[in-house]
């Protein structure tokens, strides 16, 4: 009843009363002590904003920038976009750019909900009647995007990439929307004749109606005979004289690729939010264009990497893969997806590239169960290739993407072609198999078991640094009847087998490797039986080795040895209830064995999870 008030009185006494007398009334309150009040001021100024447009713009502007409720903020966000439909002056777009940015920053999901739901379509309504969305709008969003890129070099604002990325993906409607309104054969539409109707899955689910394409270009039926004309334009006619969609292919897209180009793989915040924009751009503009215009871009640009930008080491291998490679389903989308991987697996793994972009790919991939089957197909690729290099990568992501692999899968597909390829992916078998898939860790022990008594891998340098590498690394978390039967037992073998290395560069690699498993072992419960058969002898063996090779180490070592001895002495066999590490809580050995441990010099591993590695 207020409202209509306030609009009865706006009506009858015009703009210079209403600015006199309603307004200074409203003004009062935006600082009431009540946020009901409040929340009728930001309502009451979308029912007159027709007649005082200036004055309600600086008044919302203000309780937007203070107001502290939720639900008042979300109102003002609300009669801005009222207000937007109903600007005609073109030096308010500034101001609206920046009512934008301040909402799109908002800490409440509400406002920000609304700003995408009816602020933004508004806004970009507007513009695209000024004829700048595509000149001003999302120039200046990309432009904000770059910058907070380039000082994101010392810790990106996670915040405001999602923000400035949200409000330009809100803003792909509108856009398409353009494209379709400015085409060439906008003349020819007509809403009679035989017109398919519009697949359910053709565009992307909208945030709100306002944002819904047949929305903005009048109806279904609109919609419907424009997209008839627009693939058969874009599939045989080709772009000439279209500037609308000239625009997005040539400045745009190329834009975009560039600053993905720029951005490091292992942010993955980065990755994710790229790759979903990429997505619903391409789900918009359709497979064709999809197909004809943006892949063909990405593949130039991921072409550049042969002659030496390095592309392929940066985000746009992750972002082409899962928002470009992943907006269609059908059979030959997936091949190419697949295709696509593999041709980065070979590429990275023999020019020794790191291999980050190929992991990025896999962990945004690999968060989707649909994609699973896809990736254990590429992986199976990599396992069967000719090059040991392009194996040892598949290793390496297979254990980055098995954790979250349903286990039967895991069982069928892979695990049997991987324990009979190579010991390094056996290696990688025993780290996730410890950790996740107990029932499958049989078969590979007993794989690797045989690779250890093989006597054609006795000299295999580096075959014995992986397994000691991961021996240290599974056995805190491993299964105890696995470090117990498996683990300490080979240790200690190998261990006695480096005491009597020709070698001395092999030794002390061995030797250091050792010592780092021991570290980390020595964290665990062993009992008295193995401590004595082997965990007490492995440690002489090493301490054997570092006697001569590392001193410093060998301090360490003596220490160890000498708590695990003082254990035995103590207790009778099958008492013993603690590991080493808690052996080593009194206070006095505490401090004698953080003594000796300060007097390392060289970066050899702590003991896990108690001691950082000195730097």
């Amino acid at each position: 009843m207020i409202l209509t008030g306030c609009v009865a009185f706006a009506r009858h006494v015009g703009p210079t009363r209403i600015e006199a007398e309603l307004l200074p009334q409203c003004w009062e309150q935006i600082n009431h002590k009540y946020s009901e009040r409040r929340l009728l001021v930001a309502e009451a100024s979308m029912c007159v904003c027709v007649l005082t447009l200036s004055l309600v713009l600086s008044m919302l502007q203000q309780m937007l920038a203070e107001d502290k409720a939720d639900m008042v903020r979300e109102a003002v966000v609300k009669s801005l976009a009222i207000i937007m439909g109903y600007i005609d002056d073109p030096d308010k777009y500034s101001q609206g750019f920046e009512l934008m940015l301040l909402s799109l920053g908002d800490p409440s999901e509400r406002v920000v909900s609304a700003i995408h739901q009816v602020f933004i379509p508004a806004f970009a309504a507007w513009t695209t009647e000024l004829g700048i969305l595509q000149t001003t709008l999302i120039p200046s969003l990309l432009l904000r995007i770059e910058k907070l890129l380039k000082q994101g070099e010392h810790g990106l604002d996670e915040h405001k990439l999602h923000m400035f990325l949200s409000a330009l993906q809100s803003l792909i409607p509108p856009l398409f929307s353009v494209v379709l309104q400015n085409a060439p054969f906008t003349h020819r539409v007509t809403l009679h004749g035989d017109i398919p109707p519009i697949e359910v899955t053709r565009f992307p689910r909208p945030a709100s109606p306002l944002q819904d394409v047949a929305t903005v270009v009048g109806s279904r039926e609109t919609l419907s005979g424009l997209l008839v004309l627009y693939d058969y334009q874009l599939e045989h006619e080709g772009t000439t004289g279209w500037d609308s969609l000239l625009w997005v292919v040539n400045q745009l897209l190329p834009q975009l690729i560039e600053i993905v180009g720029g951005i490091t793989v292992t942010s993955t915040t980065c990755v994710h939010e790229f790759s979903r924009f990429f997505w619903r751009l391409c789900r918009t503009f359709g497979k064709i264009f999809t197909n004809t215009k943006v892949r063909i871009i990405c593949i130039l640009s991921l072409l550049d990497a042969l002659t030496g930008n390095g592309i392929l080491t940066k985000a746009t291998v992750p972002v082409y893969a899962t928002g470009v490679l992943t907006c269609y389903n059908q059979d030959e989308d997936r091949k190419l997806l697949v295709g696509f991987l593999e041709d980065v697996m070979t590429t990275l793994s023999l020019s020794h590239a790191p291999l980050d972009s190929l992991k990025a790919s896999f962990i945004e991939l690999g968060a989707n169960p649909v994609y699973h089957e896809l990736l254990l197909t590429v992986l199976w690729y990599g396992v069967v290739h000719t090059s040991a290099l392009v194996r040892c990568t598949a290793a390496r992501m297979f254990e980055l993407l098995v954790k979250g692999v349903n286990e039967t899968l895991v069982a069928q597909r892979v695990v049997p072609a991987l324990i009979t390829l190579s010991i390094w992916v056996v290696c990688v078998c025993v780290c996730v198999c410890v950790c996740v898939y107990i029932t499958l860790l049989e078969r590979v022990k007993m794989q690797l078991a045989s690779f250890l008594e093989d006597p054609q891998y006795q000299d295999q340098h580096s075959l014995h640094m992986e397994i000691i590498r991961t021996f240290g690394r599974v056995g805190p978390n491993a299964e105890p009847r696995f470090r117990d039967e498996f683990v300490l037992p080979h240790l200690h073998k190998l261990a006695l087998g480096n005491n009597v290395q020709a070698t001395e560069r092999k030794r002390i690699d061995i030797a250091t490797q050792l010592f780092e498993a021991y570290s980390a072992l020595s964290c665990c419960f062993i009992s008295e039986e193995l401590m004595v058969n082997h965990f007490l002898p492995g440690l002489r063996c090493l301490r054997a080795d570092m006697e001569q090779l590392s001193p410093e180490h060998e301090v360490i070592l003596s220490s160890m040895i000498k708590e695990g001895e003082t254990k035995v002495e103590n207790r009778g066999i099958g008492q013993a209830e603690g590991s080493i590490a808690a052996s080593l809580v009194g206070e006095d050995a505490k401090t004698k064995f953080l003594s000796k441990m300060g007097q390392l010099t060289t970066s050899g591993a702590m003991l896990a999870n108690v001691f950082q590695r000195k730097k």
